[in-house]
């Protein structure tokens, strides 16, 4: 499979992620055997120097440098915070219009005692639905939005874990969402996975520092078009998952 080419040139690469890819071979994941790395090296002919990292489950926009120089260059944008990330999530219940949400986090997999770091992420939700049908048993309907979020920090699993802490998990996360509601969501969409995309990021380029904006090419109703050079929605299935599965919902706002 050929990863989608956001954007190319001599200095700076950008793909779209598919949902279920791995950025790089990890231990914590010695079964898998897609990553994007490793394809996007042998796509192009030449060695990618990675950024910035997406989970597995997560779709959409993968920035790459092409070269050392042009690596420490964005990694320094990364570092002094020039880089604006958004992602788009769907989540539990309706959640708040605006919301800041400035709790620190320590790593997965750090010892108890370890100390927090500090994380902050900007959540606003750009539409609400409420189906006539319960999935749990405790209420008449289900609730859920979706939510445009921005970390401004780059802590593992950061916005799924801020949704989780202001009681609005990401729908499909089964590490920090609820089972019972992952499956009762993945019956009715039609699809196990994880509902978190990155959806649209900005970043100085590595050579001459002009602004690039990079799209993944997926269209929120209420949002401009894509940027010039985005990818086509027939490029990614994921793209399809999110257009026609969530996007047809009855949402509101």
């Amino acid at each position: 499979m050929s990863l989608p080419l956001l954007w190319r040139d001599e200095h700076l690469v950008a793909v779209y992620k598919p949902a279920g890819w791995l950025v790089h071979r990890t231990g914590l994941d010695a079964g898998e055997t897609r990553f994007v790395v490793q394809a996007l090296r042998d796509q192009l002919g030449q060695h990618v120097y990675p950024v910035h990292r997406l989970d597995k489950g997560t779709c959409g926009v993968l920035a790459m440098a092409l070269h050392p120089a042009a690596a420490r260059a964005l990694a320094d944008a990364f570092a002094r915070h020039a880089v604006r990330k958004r992602y788009l999530a769907l989540v539990r219940g309706w959640a708040p219009p605006q919301a800041e949400v400035d709790h620190p986090l320590r790593p997965d997999d750090a010892p108890s005692d370890a100390p927090a770091q500090p994380a902050h992420t900007r959540l606003t939700a750009l539409a609400r639905l409420e189906l006539p049908e319960p999935s749990d048993p405790r209420f008449a309907t289900t609730r859920a939005s979706l939510v445009l979020a921005e970390p401004t920090t780059g802590r593992r699993h950061q916005i799924r874990r801020h949704l989780k802490h202001i009681a609005h998990p990401l729908l499909g996360d089964a590490t920090h969402g609820k089972g019972p509601l992952n499956r009762w969501w993945a019956q009715r969409l039609g699809l196990q996975r994880l509902w978190l995309h990155a959806w649209q990021l900005d970043l100085p380029h590595p050579a001459d520092g002009r602004p690039i904006a990079l799209h993944s090419g997926l269209r929120w109703p209420a949002t401009d078009a894509a940027a010039p050079g985005a990818s086509a929605p027939h490029e990614a299935p994921d793209l399809h998952d999110w257009q026609h599965r969530v996007f047809t919902l009855p949402w509101q706002g």
